[in-house]
């Protein structure tokens, strides 16, 4: 589907629990980057004082003369104020921060447990002609504070008396937004902000030969930390997806004028949701956010992530670097970010519609530095003879243990995605441990397959549990 008006929030742009011991060490097995939610907004946001340096994904498809961007700002953007950062450094920061699977292996009851393995993981510039006469701008109370042109965009920075006047503006020069879009304008004329324009340059963007549009980075100072969405909301069709990452320097940063909370996280999946098809780790993942938006009815801005960036602990990816930071936007940072840059990084996931979110995101950076991350766990049982075990009385405890444990992982699977606990118990049951799918169903052979569920099953069958 074409999008023809986007704003902040319209980022496809236009254009029990783990063991404490673990702590977030484990072998890092796969994530869930922000490419699973089809058309989400992706916005990279600074702050450091008053300064507000603002980092959009235009991802835009479709005719490039139906890009239209408008956002608004609290102060009149400078040609020097606006940028076009690099594509790559989102994918870095998704990559970063995305919610991330890690798997652990249990030690062998037969024998002392001995340590697990760790896994270390400028473009010319050209003035924008006037499309239409300044007494024309004058007449729809309309004024142009400023007009460039940044790599394959024209910029316009307006400001206006009245939205219906600035909605024929728009529309009168080419812009294709919203009918109706003067409802939305309004309260951001009343606070006497400014918009920021964009639309591209045919011509530039051409030149450069990029397949996709650049992103768009604009910077200003403002006593007000927020995130303009509601402009987004327009020509929406059911919710919307919001992927916020900010940089700041002092702690972690969350919502005032809604509630901010941290997503069910370092829970322990069955071991078969790393290879299966239907229940992989990216579907788990769509499938449990899905639920968890549902339950809080659209209202809650989620916490996906928060480190400092100058380490991981399990690595999706590797932190940024200092020049990566600077192409976003981040004063002050130089050398190698893992040596005493304190950057901290805040991952926000919002699903919202216009009735959840009637108001802007207002954002405060708090005092709050506890690293904390959307991380899942797999434990694969341990592989061992039962009948050669010189421990058996450790091994039998394990066994029920394990029953116990894939019990907890199927009820938690369940219960944080909606899916049927039974077939997920079947599943478990099938291929505990990634190995090919055998039917382990009570009445097999004891010679059907030999994995530590068919052990316990037939150890409990024959009393096992009474001794």
């Amino acid at each position: 589907m074409q999008r023809k008006f986007v704003t902040l929030a319209l980022a496809t742009a236009l254009a029990g629990t783990a063991a404490s011991a673990q702590a977030f060490c484990g072998f890092y097995v796969g994530k869930a980057d922000a490419s699973l939610f089809n058309e989400a907004s992706k916005v990279i946001m600074v702050r450091d004082g008053d300064r507000t340096v603002i980092n959009m994904l235009n991802d835009y498809q479709g005719d490039l003369t139906e890009f239209a961007l408008v956002v608004p700002v609290p102060v009149v953007l400078h040609k020097e104020d606006v940028k076009t950062p690099l594509r790559a450094v989102f994918d870095r920061v998704d990559a970063y921060s995305a919610p991330r699977l890690a798997e652990y292996y249990d030690p062998n009851p037969c024998r002392p447990p001995y340590p697990a393995a760790r896994a270390e993981q400028s473009a010319v510039a050209k003035s924008m002609g006037r499309a239409i006469a300044e007494d024309r701008a004058e007449a729809l109370g309309v004024r142009v504070e400023a007009q460039y042109t940044v790599g394959p965009y024209d910029i316009v920075i307006l400001s206006a008396e009245q939205s219906d006047g600035l909605e024929t503006w728009l529309h009168e020069n080419g812009y294709r937004i919203p009918a109706g879009a003067s409802r939305a304008l309004a309260p951001y004329i009343r606070q006497d902000m400014k918009f920021f324009v964009a639309k591209v340059n045919l011509e530039e963007h051409a030149k450069s030969g990029a397949e996709f549009l650049a992103p768009l980075q604009f910077a200003f100072h403002t006593e007000k930390f927020m995130l303009p969405i509601r402009l987004g909301m327009l020509n929406a069709r059911g919710p919307q997806d919001l992927v916020l990452w900010v940089l700041s320097k002092k702690g972690r940063v969350e919502t005032t004028n809604y509630r901010t909370v941290k997503l069910p996280a370092n829970v322990e999946l069955p071991p078969y949701v790393k290879f299966d098809a239907d229940h992989s780790f990216a579907r788990f993942y769509l499938a449990m956010f899905d639920e968890q938006a549902r339950r809080e009815n659209y209202r809650v801005a989620f916490t996906e992530y928060f480190w400092d960036m100058s380490w991981c602990d399990p690595c999706a990816a590797n932190p940024l670097n200092a020049q990566e930071l600077a192409n976003l936007g981040v004063g002050g940072v130089s050398g190698d970010t893992r040596r005493g840059a304190r950057v901290m990084l805040t991952r926000l996931h919002v699903r919202y519609t216009p009735e959840t979110f009637p108001e802007d995101l207002v954002l405060q950076e708090t005092a709050d530095r506890r690293n904390w991350q959307t991380r899942y766990v797999l434990r694969h049982p341990a592989k061992f003879d039962l009948a050669d075990c010189p421990n058996r009385a450790s091994a039998e405890r394990y066994l029920v243990a394990l029953g116990r444990r894939q019990e907890r992982e199927a009820q938690t699977l369940a219960t944080l995605t909606g899916w049927d606990v039974d077939a997920i118990r079947a599943k478990a049951l099938i291929a505990p441990d990634g190995d090919a799918a055998q039917d382990i169903a009570p009445g097999a052979s004891q010679g059907a397959v030999d994995t530590p569920l068919a052990r316990l099953w037939r150890w409990l069958q024959d009393g096992g549990a009474q001794r």
